[in-house]
């Protein structure tokens, strides 16, 4: 697993944990080397709280996608949810000692380890600062300002924040199953990442990924991301709400729903009835599916709701902040039968289903590029590319080393200024990954301490 092209992708969710090995191929899609799936047990509403279990669903998993694709699996990429991350608007600036210099890589990181001095309340932690638009000594709406000339950097930041305990749980789960955690993703970011388009990002969308335990939500605009949300509730309330109003066993609910279940009660007729097995010698049941149907319609209206407030809240009725790509729902939850009609019905947006289709490679199978695995494709495809990142420094760095002996042996003008133009390119790769470096390191740091 030493390969810089392979990546692997947890996705600890409330309902499965499904571990899945990906690579890039030489036309830049993702093939699916492996996949493996384990029911998840020690997880509610996306937060752990049963350590052991959690390391059996994990182990399982990562087993399985060993098996399926004979490679061992030593570092992982985890995606992460749960009704305690929230996210703030934050702004933010750095004045520079030199304005006629150009701004470079160095001053956004600068800049971004500023806002990580946050503080922020009692056990929680940043997860993620992104920045949105940028300032050059005052000049406002600047999107790129690498290149730039300016004495003060000001930008507007989106900080997703999460609380400490639980973003340790997971640390302690993946080291407990003899794991390495080399990143840490937030789930409706990598779900955006394995569904949505550019030109979706651009003109203005919101996903919705419908879960087991969450639903998330991410709203983009002009490419960059605006708002993120975890509503504390998924599928799983719909099984409940099924299991209690029919009077069956939770595993016949959750089969009535994935098989006869659907988000519209007026598409059934009165006299469709499904009979179920009695428990034990008890007579079977019978369940008309006009009701089965009543029951689920009332509880997605209430997910959709939630989660049109937060669209409500980003501020979607602005001119400047229109979604014109309107909504795509994944998860496993949008393989609900008519959902995207009620969602259009509720909210009054174009809808669509997203599945992570677009980035896999042709021949992946139907289980692969369904709307349940888009989190694990999206954990897949952050990871590849954050490590040809990486390679790609690690390419350069030799040549850099040789140029600068050149530099030591030969000082005449036209050797030196050359090398210096070039190390300058060759510097910018390598800054743009510091910053992550350096997250990930103090992040490790604060793993280790927690033991």
């Amino acid at each position: 697993m030493e390969n810089d092209n392979i990546a692997v992708g947890l996705d600890i969710g409330t309902t499965k944990i499904v571990a899945m090995i990906g690579r890039k191929n030489e036309y830049g899609k993702m093939e699916v080397l492996g996949i493996g799936k384990a029911k998840s047990l020690g997880v509610h509403r996306g937060v752990v709280n049963n350590i052991t279990q959690t390391i059996q669903s994990i182990q399982q998993a990562v087993q399985d996608a060993e098996a399926a694709s004979g490679m061992k699996i030593k570092d992982v990429v985890v995606g992460i949810a749960g009704q305690h991350i929230r996210s703030l608007q934050h702004s933010d600036y750095i004045t520079r000692s030199d304005g006629e210099e150009v701004i470079r890589e160095a001053d956004i990181d600068d800049l971004c380890n500023q806002v990580h001095k946050l503080v922020m309340l009692p056990g929680e932690e940043i997860l993620h600062v992104l920045p949105q638009e940028f300032k050059v000594d005052g000049q406002g709406e600047v999107k790129e300002p690498i290149g730039m000339y300016g004495a003060r950097l000001e930008a507007n930041f989106h900080v997703v924040v999460g609380q400490v305990a639980s973003i340790r749980n997971v640390g302690r789960c993946i080291k407990s199953a003899d794991l390495t955690l080399s990143e840490i993703t937030l789930e409706p970011l990598a779900s955006a990442r394995a569904v949505l388009s550019q030109e979706e990002k651009e003109a203005g969308v919101a996903l919705i990924d419908i879960g087991g335990g969450t639903t998330d939500l991410a709203i983009f605009k002009d490419g960059i991301i605006r708002h993120t949300a975890v509503i504390p509730f998924g599928g799983n309330v719909i099984t409940e709400d099924i299991k209690e109003g029919c009077s069956i066993i939770e595993k016949q609910a959750e089969l009535l729903k994935i098989k006869f279940g659907s988000a519209w009660p007026g598409e059934n007729k009165d006299n469709e009835i499904v009979s179920i097995p009695g428990l034990r010698g008890r007579e079977p049941k019978e369940i008309s599916l006009k009701n089965l149907s009543k029951i689920i319609h009332a509880r997605v209206i209430e997910i959709i709701e939630q989660a049109y407030m937060e669209i409500k809240n980003y501020g979607h009725e602005e001119q400047k902040k229109k979604l014109i790509a309107g909504i795509v729902l994944t998860g496993g939850g949008a393989q609900l039968q008519h959902i995207k009609q009620l969602v259009e019905y509720i909210t009054g947006m174009d809808t669509r289903i997203g599945y992570p289709n677009e980035h896999l490679a042709g021949d992946s199978d139907a289980e692969t590029t369904s709307p349940m695995y888009a989190t694990a494709v999206g954990l897949v495809l952050n990871s590849l590319e954050s490590r040809s990142k990486s390679s790609l420094m690690t390419k350069l760095s030799p040549d850099k080393a040789k140029e600068e002996q050149k530099e030591e042996v030969a000082p005449d003008v036209n050797e030196v200024e050359q090398p210096q133009e070039e190390m300058k390119k060759r510097d910018e790769p390598k800054k743009g990954k510091r910053f992550f470096d350096k997250w990930a390191e103090k992040f490790k740091e604060f793993l280790d301490d927690a033991e």
